[in-house]
């Protein structure tokens, strides 16, 4: 090792020996492996605040933004970091989910929103999310990982760059997956006592994380059904908040600490605030209404099988049978050469395709044939393949396909039928292109889910779906003069 190399890793297993410190949990009052001062700990809030923004829209209601936002304020000033500047962003996602970082940011979904009954609720929600921020989850998190990699955490300092060395980690641990248990249910403690300081009953947060269980149930019964994994939030629940005894203990602990001055659960204020948010979808991305797929800005309609589920994904529309081993995709393609819709084909895919034909649905004309493509099946499989040209700069591109080959044979009808009931919107559908969205409504004598069912926008397992939004799952029933969410 020649000498300046040596002077190198000297100068390198130095600053590795002063990087870890200790310092006084603003919660415990226990000194913490940490990483970062606060001064390092906001900017690298800031910083990863600018980067998540970049994979998320900010949902534009501002009374629904400032009541977030006066709810979030109220509770940070009964904290333990109440010197902190604190940012609540809510987030354009149909997702479930809440979540903080580093330096003051709390963020909630409009889809965590749309399952929420009340003001209390709400502040479950964002008293939990302080707690990760108060107790700095983010930061041991970050400093653990670090300690665990100190030399990719020292070249980060050498480079000048060390509040941003390892966001990819924080992004993936402490953000989609959570925290842990422990520190989950320390986040659970906190937040009970925050909102017991408001004066509202800590018990909403236990409702709150029930709402989340049944909602991750009911979520395995569909995954059964479509053979997938179910998702989970932040896959801390073993069990539910109504047997979990650790829960029951801190939210029990939390009363002690409840204001005189005690509050309602505003719940009817809640509601009237969160009525019209989008549920699913938002603004301008389509919406599956039944069996069919509305899309006002690109101006079609595409009726998929009945009691299919239907997926707005990003870029794609997605229909699959109940046990997902046949779907249709409908997606968007720009034209780039004056060719017809089969010379599309022939160059997209392959020359030698078969049951090839023109067609020609609505105000839409194009080609159809089977090649064989590489699916999420596997390698060559047989697809039904569609290109309708829109106009002369767009085409509609729909690619049916099934897991076996004979369900294929059994269903190229099927699909054909679905590639032409592709066609524009008439005058009165225009608005079925607009977001499925939350409605109040003043439950009735004789009122049940199944028949209220009926009429929403959900189009399979709709009676369970209206439980779940409101907390009754998985047998509860409207109460006369309740006010309760569906969806329309």
């Amino acid at each position: 090792m020649d000498r300046r190399s040596f002077l190198k890793a000297s100068a390198l297993f130095s600053l590795a020996g002063t990087l870890p410190s200790c310092a006084t949990n603003p919660v415990t009052g226990e000194q913490d492996l940490v990483l970062l001062s606060e001064d390092e700990e906001t900017e690298l809030g800031r910083n990863s605040h600018k980067e998540i923004m970049k994979s998320y829209n900010a949902y534009q209601n501002p009374d629904l933004l400032n009541y977030v936002t006066e709810l979030g304020e109220k509770l940070a000033a009964v904290s333990h970091r109440n010197e902190l500047i604190y940012h609540f962003t809510v987030l354009d996602s149909p997702q479930v989910n809440a979540f903080a970082i580093p330096g003051g940011y709390v963020y909630v979904t409009r889809g965590m929103l749309a399952y929420l009954g009340s003001e209390a609720e709400l502040c479950g929600v964002l008293g939990h999310e302080l707690g990760h921020i108060t107790a700095r989850h983010g930061v041991k998190q970050y400093s653990k990982n670090q300690v665990s990699g100190i030399l990719t955490t020292v070249f980060g300092i050498l480079v000048g760059n060390r509040q941003l060395a390892n966001l990819s980690q924080i992004a993936s641990t402490a953000i989609l997956r959570g925290f842990g248990r422990e520190a989950e249910l320390e986040a659970d403690r906190v937040g009970a006592e925050y909102i017991a300081k408001l004066g509202y009953d800590p018990y909403a947060l236990q409702k709150v994380i029930g709402v989340l269980k049944n909602q991750e149930e009911f979520d395995k019964v569909l995954a059964k059904e479509e053979n997938r994994e179910p998702y989970a939030y932040h896959g801390v629940f073993a069990t539910h908040p109504d047997n979990d005894k650790r829960l029951q203990e801190v939210i029990n602990a939390a009363k002690v600490n409840i204001n005189p001055k005690r509050l309602d659960e505003n719940k009817e204020k809640y509601l009237d605030i969160i009525s019209g948010i989008p549920f699913g979808p938002g603004e301008g991305q389509g919406s599956a209404r039944g069996s069919s797929f509305y899309h006002t800005e690109l101006d079609f309609k595409i009726e998929f099988p009945k009691g299919w589920k239907i997926e707005n994904l990003p870029t794609s529309v997605l229909g699959t049978s109940k046990d997902r081993e046949v779907l249709i995709e409908l997606t968007m393609r720009d034209l780039n050469r004056k060719i017809s819709a089969r010379e599309l084909i022939e160059r997209l895919y392959q020359k030698d395709f078969e049951d090839g034909k023109e067609i020609s649905v609505s105000e839409y004309k194009g080609y159809a044939a089977t090649v064989e493509l590489d699916t999420s099946f596997g390698q060559a499989h047989k697809c039904r393949v569609a290109i309708l040209y829109k106009n002369k700069k767009e085409a509609f591109q729909i690619i049916a396909t099934s897991k076996s080959e004979s369900d294929f044979s059994k269903n190229i009808n099927l699909f054909d039928k679905t590639i032409s009931s592709l066609r524009k919107l008439k005058p009165n559908e225009i608005e079925m292109g607009s977001p499925r969205r939350i409605i109040i409504y003043k439950a009735k004598k004789g009122d049940t889910f199944y028949k209220l069912s009926k009429e929403t926008a959900f189009s399979t397992h709709a009676e369970n779906r209206l439980r779940v939004i409101n907390n009754m799952y998985p047998t509860g029933e409207p109460v006369p003069g309740s006010l309760i969410k569906l969806v329309y």
